[in-house]
């Protein structure tokens, strides 16, 4: 088996198709159906298939991915055995996130890293379904990605750095009949306005599932994936939304208040995603340090929910 016939199992994998792959790999489409047919000789059985539009992997094929990141991994360790390159953060570190993320981090981590003399930084706002995230390390050297708990793990083929649980509570307008509760069941939302996120997105599901346990559909007036431009409908009074309880700045919404729901206890996981390989550069671990010390000021500074 061949480094080159490795690498290109590996981008069908995260990007889909021959096509997407050929283009990151700088080859042909006939190229990287080459190398994958080599591959599959050597290896004695089918790597991939057809599924719809996309290319996927056999378990064989997955199984060969993750074992070709074992090699990255170690061709990347050869090469940080360079002192130079192991503390050197000259090289600038590509670092996407979700849009609450970004708007929460993005401008202290930049401050943070010239105060530290730490690796300059390329920022970019990536909002996409959380099945896609996985997909972004492969253009980024930092994702920051989020999920629901009960929802599918992210695949082995990235290093996952978890970076929160981050409670999700019931959004309302400070004049809104529930804004003086301390606590909600899904009981208690029957027959509101809800201000959802476009379908796809982990939020969704979240709000189904209180309308199932409150007995009756959640209506969604609107689908709004930023949560600011939500909570700026929320403070009005006319609806109601899941809010994160900590990636949101409530300092610019006065009239918002944070109610938390009793049962289910519902929340998100905010991760950090990344190629394994990366984990060797100086600059990407400064980068995952800083944003662990500003995730732990924000829910140190978040307080109870409320006004």
């Amino acid at each position: 088996m061949e480094l080159g016939q490795l690498r290109a199992l590996r981008e069908v994998q995260v990007r889909g198709s021959i096509a997407a792959a050929a283009l990151a790999l700088h080859v042909t489409a006939s190229s990287v159906s080459q190398q994958l047919s080599a591959l599959a000789r050597a290896a004695g059985t089918a790597l991939t298939y057809k599924q719809g539009r996309r290319t996927a992997l056999t378990p064989a094929g997955l199984a060969l991915c993750r074992a070709a990141a074992d090699v990255e991994l170690a061709l990347a360790r050869a090469d940080a055995a360079m002192e130079s390159f192991r503390a050197s953060t000259a090289d600038a570190v590509t670092v996407a996130a979700f849009h609450s993320a970004g708007l929460a981090f993005f401008g202290p981590l930049e401050q943070i890293l010239m105060d530290r003399d730490g690796p300059s930084l390329r920022l970019v706002d990536e909002d996409v379904a959380q099945q896609d995230f996985p997909a972004l390390t492969a253009d980024y050297d930092v994702v920051i990605a989020h999920r629901l708990p009960n929802s599918t793990a992210w695949p082995g083929t990235v290093a996952v750095t978890p970076l929160a649980f981050e409670p999700l509570d019931v959004a309302v307008g400070a004049g809104h009949r529930l804004s003086l509760r301390t606590a909600l069941v899904p009981a208690d939302l029957r027959g509101e306005r809800w201000v959802s996120v476009r379908r796809g997105f982990p939020l969704e599901g979240a709000i189904e599932v209180i309308g199932t346990l409150a007995g009756e559909e959640a209506v969604v007036a609107h689908r709004i994936n930023e949560f600011f431009v939500a909570a700026s409908v929320v403070e009005g009074g006319g609806a109601v939304a899941l809010m994160p309880r900590y990636l949101v700045n409530r300092q610019h919404f006065p009239h918002l208040v944070l109610v938390p729901l009793r049962e289910p206890r519902l929340g998100r996981r905010i991760d950090i995603l990344t190629r394994p390989e990366a984990l060797e550069r100086a600059g990407v671990q400064q980068v995952i340090a800083a944003l662990q010390s500003l995730m732990a000021g924000l829910i140190e500074g978040s307080g109870a929910p409320g006004r």
